[in-house]
């Protein structure tokens, strides 16, 4: 039978961990936001999967306190089809009266009639906050019910410690401790689609558009979205302009145009100031743009709607299942907590550490503007994760950040001394969305660092055949938002060629490579490497940064264009599933890309709240599929009318998806019909996404920057010659950090035969989507969130991995 060997078993699991005799409730408090309902999801299927009683509390902290029908018991069917939906269906408000003591007074006698004493609360820090101090107060609250002959002394023993649990619901992502909170890339989705609309009127008319985005107090959505979209300039409160800034704008905007620009675009966050605290309002910067036609565009709360991004499902799925595994292992001394995302982990820290960080506006308050963007965090601050605007800029912190406007304009790049190093950059293998961020962010990094930039058409054949010339700014401009490769990509590798390139690299003096691409990438740059000892000329700095929509590269957990994929994925899934809505019930079959890699098939099966997933890496037989088949006619005999079912490309040789379709039609035949559909190349289509602009800018930032040094620590006796293994490396992902590593190192932990790692992190999830899905499993809790602190992240350099 084709699959996988099963591995021998060495982690930890939770069976010991029963909510039997449990009551958790679960509430949205504050601002909606897109993600929420796939959190309420998951604690309610969790909690009910651990033997926990589920309620909800509807409306917030209003609906706890006026208690009645707004507290109910969950069942799972309750959540069925909430996943694609935006907002929070069990409503959101803010109340006035949980403020005061009798408020709260009220709230706890309607928790502890129900017996709830494990409170899950999604929202901001504002509403965080409240949770704690309900916890603080719980003890004192009690012993008045007592008194007040509201409840006896059993109960009061009974429901004497109150557990909570966070999760940071907000677009604005202006919570410290977390990398991106709940609602936020989907914010982002919603602003970069209005973007590149405006984009296209734009260009027609000549105009400068104006587009003012949410965020009062925090920048990040206008940040990013400028960084995503290639914005010419942006205002945030946390950096505001320096004096005279109307001027310099005016100058970037004019010399925009005079190389041919035919738009122009301004991001502004709705509380933009300047230096002296007076706001930047988007009818002032038309206004200032004297000169140009200019036009406004207000987006309002057309951000915080729509159906959620794919990274808010998954990312509210595993905060969902943490915050119940929390509150399972909370004990009375266990301090309130929320769940977090580091990196690519979830983790869990103390809430008001958390809260107590958040100190921003008093920062703001005083001018202190770096010290606001410190405290915004690494992921404002330092872009080890998505969104940080300077990367692209070449700068590691943003008390840089005004200083872009320098590096945005032609004249500032040709006044940096130049280095008279050559760096070629190419893409290898298939298209990914996203390379085309990664090339723009690569050549004007490279150009303000001094380099001559070269680009190579078609990966390693286009390489060898010559179809080399030199890139600049301008070249790049408007690339950020487009699909596929635009230098062209084959996967060609370079090993029967060898010579030729040497020859190229010789004829236009390379000193150095940057190889954007998947699988055929990793694998030419390992024959590269190779070679040095017969090919001086390959003896150059080489650097890889991942890009594919498989996610199969050894070294990294994330790729260029796998967001964009997996978006693709799961939006298709959902009208899939509303195709058949009116209709009797129904199980889609649907096949996803990925090689003998099931990561688009898990995540994507996650994300899309799939009943099975199919994938090379978890063997199955026949007996595992006539289980599903039954299992799935289970769930349809309830309410549930829609099932779904993904299958990896390559997940099994003989349990094709016509088989697949086949058997489920014949077994499920009176209990629901099937329909089948294959994705194929839909999943590499499309503008990228807002993660895999930023990440893709980002990522190639960093390796500019590595190219640098190592060129510099290179250079002796007139020449570069580098042949150490650390000068040829791969920039992935790795938990927490992103990291250089050197593909010879890699090399032992890739599957050559199948292209995938031997390790793979999301194989973890797969027991989460599992749960979710009613199926009976064993979910491994080794990597589940110990209590941490804040000040533990802080990535450090490593004298054999170069941590960003």
């Amino acid at each position: 039978m084709a699959g996988a060997p099963k591995r021998q078993d060495t982690r930890k699991f939770f069976e010991n961990l029963s909510g039997a005799g449990k009551c958790i409730a679960v509430l949205t408090s504050g601002g909606d936001a897109q993600g929420m309902n796939a959190a309420v999801r998951a604690v309610v299927r969790m909690g009910i999967y651990v033997g926990a009683k589920v309620y909800f509390i509807h409306e917030g902290y209003q609906g706890m306190v006026d208690g009645g029908d707004n507290i109910k018991e969950a069942t799972w069917e309750s959540v069925s089809s909430m996943l694609q939906v935006g907002g929070t269906v069990i409503g959101s408000a803010r109340c006035k009266e949980f403020r005061t003591h009798e408020g709260r007074l009220k709230a706890a006698h309607n928790l502890v009639q129900r017996s709830i004493t494990n409170l899950c609360v999604i929202g901001g820090d504002g509403s965080l906050t409240g949770a704690n101090l309900f916890r603080e107060e719980w003890s004192g609250l009690l012993t008045e019910l007592q008194q007040q002959g509201l409840i006896d002394e059993e109960a009061a023993q009974k429901n004497s410690a109150l557990h909570i649990v966070g999760m940071v619901g907000s677009i604005d992502n202006d919570f410290c401790g977390t990398d991106m909170t709940i609602g936020t890339d989907s914010a982002l989705h919603r602003i970069i689609e209005v973007v590149d609309a405006i984009m296209t009127t734009a260009q027609s008319h000549q105009r400068t558009f104006v587009l003012e985005v949410m965020g009062r107090h925090c920048g990040y959505l206008a940040l990013v979205s400028a960084l995503a979209c290639g914005a010419d300039w942006v205002f945030i409160p946390e950096m505001p302009p320096e004096d005279g800034w109307e001027d310099s704008m005016c100058q970037k905007l004019s010399e925009s145009r005079s190389r041919g620009s035919r738009l122009n675009i301004i991001i502004v966050a709705e509380g933009a100031i300047d230096r002296q605290g007076q706001p930047i309002t988007s009818d002032f910067l038309v206004v200032r743009c004297l000169g140009f036609d200019t036009r406004v565009t207000i987006l309002g709360h057309v951000q915080r709607g729509g159906t959620p991004s794919a990274f808010d499902r998954i990312l509210a799925s595993r905060m969902g299942v943490e915050a119940v595994l929390a509150l399972l292992e909370a004990s009375a001394n266990t301090p309130a907590c929320v769940v977090s995302l580091v990196g690519n982990q979830a983790v869990r820290l103390p809430l008001m550490e958390c809260v107590q960080m958040v100190k921003v506006q008093k920062a703001m308050d005083e001018k202190k503007f770096e010290e606001a963007v410190r405290l915004r965090g690494r992921y404002f601050s330092s872009g080890i994760s998505r969104g940080c605007w300077n990367t692209w800029l070449g700068c590691i912190c943003l008390r840089f950040f005004c200083i872009f406007r320098l590096f945005l304009s032609v004249s500032a790049a040709l006044r940096h001394p130049q280095s008279s190093f050559n760096v070629a950059v190419l893409n290898v293998g298939a298209p990914a969305a996203g390379m085309n961020a990664a090339v723009r962010s690569a050549v004007r990094v490279g150009i303000t660092e001094g380099h001559k930039m070269f680009a190579v058409n078609d990966g390693f054949e286009g390489f060898y055949k010559g179809q080399i010339k030199e890139i600049k700014w301008g070249d790049v401009g408007g690339w950020t938002g487009q699909g596929g490769s635009l230098l062209g990509t084959k996967r060609t590798l370079p090993g029967k060629h060898l010579d030729k390139i040497a020859e190229q690299i010789r004829i236009h003096n390379i000193n150095a490579l940057l190889v954007i691409g998947g699988f055929e990438a990793y694998v030419g740059l390992l024959e590269l490497s190779a070679a040095r000892d017969k090919y001086t000329e390959l003896c150059v700095p080489m650097v890889m940064v991942p890009a594919t929509v498989s996610n199969n590269i050894p070294g990294s957990d994330l790729s260029i264009g796998s967001d964009t994929a997996l978006n693709a994925i799961t939006d298709t899934c959902d009208r899939i599933k509303q195709s058949a809505s009116g209709t009797k019930r129904r199980v889609f079959i649907i096949e996803t890309m990925g090689g003998y890699c099931g990561y688009l098939a898990t995540v994507g099966g996650l994300a899309a709240g799939a009943d099975t997933v199919y994938i090379y890496e978890e063997a199955f037989d026949i007996r595992d599929l006539q289980a599903n088949v039954e299992h799935l006619t289970q769930k349809m005999k309830t309410s549930i009318q829609r099932g779904l079912v993904l299958r990896n490309e390559n997940c099994n040789e003989n349990f094709t998806t016509d088989f697949i379709y086949q058997l489920y039609s014949e077994e499920g035949r009176g209990t629901f019909d099937c329909r089948k559909n294959i994705l194929g190349h839909m999943q590499q289509g499309g503008a990228p996404s807002p993660f895999d602009r930023n990440f893709g800018t980002k990522v190639a930032a960093k390796a500019m920057q590595w190219i640098t040094r190592t060129l510099k620590d290179s250079y002796k006796g007139g020449r570069v010659f580098a042949n150490s293994e650390d000068t040829a490396c791969l920039l992935g992902m790795r938990r927490r950090a992103l990291v250089f590593q050197p593909v010879s190192q890699l090399r032992d932990e890739t599957d050559f035969v199948h292209r995938i790692p031997k390790e793979q992190w999301w194989l973890k999830l797969r027991p989460l989507m599992k749960i979710l899905a009613k199926y009976k499993t064993s979910y491994d809790v080794s990597d589940s969130g110990q209590l941490e602190h804040v000040t533990r992240f802080r990535a450090k350099e490593s004298n054999t991995t170069a941590t960003i």
